[in-house]
């Protein structure tokens, strides 16, 4: 499985979400339009809408509002990377510069403002309770998970437990919320659609949990972001988490103040104490664990193309290298 295959599988699905996304985009405010044709067009893997697709289409769902609730999980996603690049201070994502490098954090934040609230107008239209219930109450979730990650910051006594229920939030909701939309237009059972929410929750955790290891081992350019971003930013990921419980004294203390201080200079010391107690190699293995979990979550699924793309897919998510 590979990212190209899904995207040939859902070539035409896809091409429909775009054109919901290009056309709400749009707006009389001429920034609003270029900062977010700007950050839309930037490319990304469109995971989280591909889920959205990929669950209807296993449920066997015949509309089109999936396009839809695509667009907005899309709209979603696509705000709180704006938001983020301004906390962050960011300059680069997806191997581009980011719109508050280019724009300004002013303009970034009040267009992400601007995709929260369109994505709101359009759950509305789908006159459908659950489905606003679902959207509203991951969007209130993620901006938790974003307050807590800024609390997490430059804090080397975050454990393992508080830096994971921060991904589930941040991160794994979105991803969640887009497999349980599916279930709900296809009718499902309380039981599958729950089970489908746990699949994306584990995928959405793997997920974040490889790019927690590639910011430490992957290449640049194909990750569309500086190495160590996340310790400049004073970020206590897993593999530091790790590498602190598991190093020397003196190693402990080298990333304690790494942390402390975001202190990227010292990026090269780190990343050799995270390869030397294996902790990137544990990080990958708790991907691999929550991969694990989300196929198991597909077993009641009905059998088709979809769903064996569900099952590649999550086993994509821990083995990947960008």
């Amino acid at each position: 499985m590979s990212l190209e295959n899904l995207n040939q599988l859902l070539a035409a699905d896809m091409a429909a979400v775009d054109q919901v996304i290009r056309s709400r985009l749009y707006s009389d405010v001429a920034l609003v339009n270029q900062v977010g044709e700007y950050i839309i067009g930037s490319g990304g893997k469109r995971l989280r809408p591909a889920l959205v697709i990929l669950s209807a289409k296993a449920f066997g769902y015949q509309g089109k509002l999936h396009y839809e609730l695509a667009a907005v999980v899309e709209f979603i996603h696509t705000a709180t990377l704006l938001h983020d690049d301004v906390v962050d201070e960011s300059e680069l994502r997806r191997g581009r510069e980011t719109a508050n490098a280019l724009f300004g954090n002013a303009a970034s934040v009040l267009v992400g403002d601007f995709l929260y609230s369109r994505a709101f107008q359009m759950m509305v239209e789908a006159n459908n309770m659950r489905v606003m219930q679902t959207l509203a109450d991951a969007t209130n979730l993620i901006a938790e998970g974003e307050v807590l990650q800024l609390l997490n910051c430059h804090d080397a006594d975050v454990d393992a437990a508080n830096y994971l229920g921060v991904i589930h939030r941040k991160t794994a909701k979105l991803f969640e919320a887009a497999m349980r939309l599916g279930a709900i237009l296809g009718k499902q059972s309380q039981v599958i659609e729950t089970a489908a929410a746990r699949y994306g929750m584990h995928l959405g955790t793997a997920f974040q949990l490889v790019d927690d290891v590639l910011d430490y081992s992957g290449d640049a350019q194909e990750i569309g972001k500086n190495l160590g971003d996340d310790l400049a930013e004073g970020k206590p990921t897993l593999p530091l988490i790790y590498a602190m419980q598991h190093g020397t004294p003196m190693q402990a203390a080298v990333i304690r103040a790494a942390i402390e201080k975001g202190d990227i200079n010292r990026f090269g010391e780190v990343l050799q104490i995270v390869q030397e107690t294996g902790a990137l190699d544990y990080t990958r293995q708790q991907a691999q664990r929550e991969a694990d979990l989300a196929i198991t979550e597909l077993a009641d699924f009905p059998d088709s193309k979809y769903k064996r793309s569900l099952l590649e897919l999550a086993e994509l998510a821990a083995s990947r290298q960008a």
